[in-house]
């Protein structure tokens, strides 16, 4: 698979037409209800002692924002095209790696938006800071990231095959 950006997610077509539903709903049936939450609350007098307001007004805040980020997300998918088995880390592949060399210390995940993580296999986001580590990187290489107390961990890339989900 051809990365032209980083901010590419892979998808499969279910996924992809999940988020494409939720985003349908979110910015059609979702903002209608919001809107009369709002304005019932309205009515009811003075909104700075007005709990319903603020907490609707809250609620569409968050409903907007789960709006863009399903926009920004579903813009820069890449649908139902596993990446080729290349031997090379990239998002959409399942990935196992050991830590610090050990090869009895492993772990293998799912290279993806977390926006597809499901319960079969645990996921990484490409941004993540191991996530970004490892992509790009040869099977056989060693990656380092950032932890979060700020030093750095090495882990040995064992394998990377194309997802099958």
């Amino acid at each position: 698979m051809t990365q032209t950006s980083d901010n590419v997610t892979w998808l499969t077509q279910e996924a992809y037409d999940q988020l494409k539903a939720e985003l349908e709903y979110l910015s059609g049936p979702a903002r209608t209800e919001i809107s009369k939450k709002i304005e019932a609350a309205r009515e009811e007098g003075d909104l700075r002692e007005n709990g319903g307001y603020h907490a609707a007004k809250e609620e569409q805040g968050k409903q907007e924002l789960r709006v863009r980020q399903l926009e920004q997300l579903l813009e820069n998918a890449k649908v139902g095209e596993a990446p080729e088995d290349t031997g090379v880390v990239a998002p959409g592949m399942v990935v196992t790696i050991a830590f610090d060399g050990d090869e009895d210390d492993t772990v293998t995940f799912l290279l993806a938006s977390r926006e597809y993580a499901s319960s079969e296999i645990e996921t990484y986001s490409p941004q993540s800071p191991l996530g970004s580590g490892v992509n790009g990187k040869k099977v056989g290489t060693e990656a380092e990231y950032e932890l979060p107390n700020g030093k750095m961990a090495s882990v040995k890339i064992l394998q990377a095959k194309p997802y099958q989900g």
